[in-house]
């Protein structure tokens, strides 16, 4: 164990000596509350949809593009260097005879095939969250402050970490011992068991996650009383939404950013508005954003994302499974792994999934970024705020780069990149110029009053 606490102490200074952002980078991020609408994206006849969007992408000073296009950029730097420490952390545990001490406590506990496995799967998520916490601590935490996007302190944070792990310690044995299972049963056709039991273990945290998971980090209540309340229930209840199924959370104890969501499956779905969004925005911007989260929860989005990611995960289960075998081959008597079915294989099995989703980002952001945008249509047709739609589209880009490249958006973006959105919004202000909100004539709109 102590070479374990040697190579996270590395880490971790490796990392913290990243450092490159300047300590005033935080005072140029935020937009002030409230809606601003450039002269060039009210309606008139000669309404032009590039002028617009252009208006709207100045609203970014050149001060906060850079800082916003070098956050997100280093985000595609993180992929990578977080790809490469989970294969070194692999790495570490086979190599090292780490994983193979962890099997044989297991077996040295009990002797039940079933039991074993959950033990060495709790003693594996344990060293590999420790293993995995100098970059934890580098990307979630003290990245977050340098660009001024967190409010948490780091007993909070870790907090939050300590949280994330006892979930996993719960769900995540029962879940790998049913894999490995039908790995012993199943011998060659194990990746396609193991796609059906992922597919089931999705729709049941997506039904729990709201009831059960999101509660242990965030507070949620019912949708505060005052204007945003009354035009949240009128919209929901004309898309035929439950108004109950609309809450808010307390998400300014950890983040400064602007969001909602929707989570949840059949009877516990719900629409979640943070309170950064209720507290800094205008009414239009919630109304918009709300509209946007409308259109996940009525075209079902998250079913049909389930269904998506299970395919995608039942060819890197294929992959993984023609993979495995081959290095077993080679390298399973050096390395001490006995079969296909031995947990102490567990990282060599996870490196080469994990190597297999990196390549297939791409495909995986497509898939989200296509919902999305679907939601996004949705949305501006639902809540009729395309101004609103473009400002709340303007705020995200402060930490979002605002003009990515064709293949830029395709390789990196989950969701439509600013200059998408806000230029969606103008295009559907120019063909709705009659039916569109007031607020698109109006002066831009004070905050709310909370």
């Amino acid at each position: 164990m102590k070479t374990l606490f040697q190579v996270m102490l590395l880490a971790l200074v490796v990392l913290l000596s990243c450092n490159t952002v300047h300590a005033e980078a935080p005072i140029a991020r935020d937009f002030p509350p409230g809606l601003q609408i450039p002269d060039a994206a009210r309606p008139s006849p000669n309404f032009d949809v590039d002028r617009a969007t252009e208006a709207y992408l100045n609203l970014l000073t050149p001060e906060q593009r850079a800082l916003s296009n070098d956050y997100f950029e280093g985000g595609y730097w993180l992929q990578l260097w977080g790809l490469l420490y989970g294969l070194a952390v692999s790495a570490l545990l086979l190599w090292g005879g780490i994983s193979q001490r962890l099997r044989d406590i297991a077996r040295r506990i009990t002797q039940r095939t079933w039991l074993n496995t959950m033990l060495y799967i709790a003693q594996w998520l344990v060293v590999g969250f420790l293993l995995s916490l100098p970059l934890d601590i580098y990307q979630g935490f003290v990245r977050e402050h340098q660009y001024g996007l967190a409010t948490q302190g780091f007993g909070g944070w870790f907090g939050d970490e300590l949280k994330d792990l006892i979930v996993s310690l719960i769900a995540g044995p029962l879940v790998l011992a049913l894999v490995y299972a039908a790995v012993r049963r199943a011998g060659a056709r194990w990746w396609l068991w193991a796609s059906g039991i992922g597919f089931v273990f999705a729709l049941l945290m997506a039904m729990i996650a709201p009831v059960l998971i999101s509660p242990l980090f965030n507070d949620y209540k019912p949708l505060r009383a005052g204007p945003a309340r009354e035009a949240v229930m009128s919209l929901a209840r004309a898309n035929q939404i439950p108004t109950e199924n609309v809450v808010e959370f307390d998400a300014s104890r950890q983040t400064t950013r602007v969001s909602a969501n929707v989570s949840g499956f059949l009877n516990t779905t719900r629409v979640s508005l943070n309170d950064n969004l209720l507290n800094k925005t205008s009414l239009p911007e919630i109304k918009a954003v709300l509209g946007h989260e409308m259109g996940h929860y009525v075209l079902n989005h998250s079913l049909r994302l389930v269904i998506y990611f299970t395919l995608v995960l039942t060819l890197g289960f294929w992959i993984t499974h023609r993979v495995f075998d081959w290095s077993l081959a080679r390298w399973g008597r050096r390395l001490g792994l006995e079969n296909r079915g031995d947990p102490a294989a567990l990282p060599l099995a996870t490196a080469i999934l994990s190597l297999f989703f990196f390549l297939a980002t791409p495909l995986m952001n497509s898939i989200t970024r296509q919902a999305e945008a679907e939601a996004d249509a949705y949305g501006l047709n639902a809540a009729r705020e395309p101004n609103g739609f473009a400002m709340a589209a303007m705020r995200l880009s402060t930490y979002r780069k605002l003009r990515p490249g064709a293949l830029e958006e395709v390789m990196f973006y989950d969701h439509p990149s600013g200059y998408t959105r806000v230029h969606a919004s103008m295009l559907w202000l120019k063909e709705n110029q009659d039916n569109a909100t007031a607020n698109a004539t109006l002066p831009a709109a004070a905050p709310l009053a909370q």
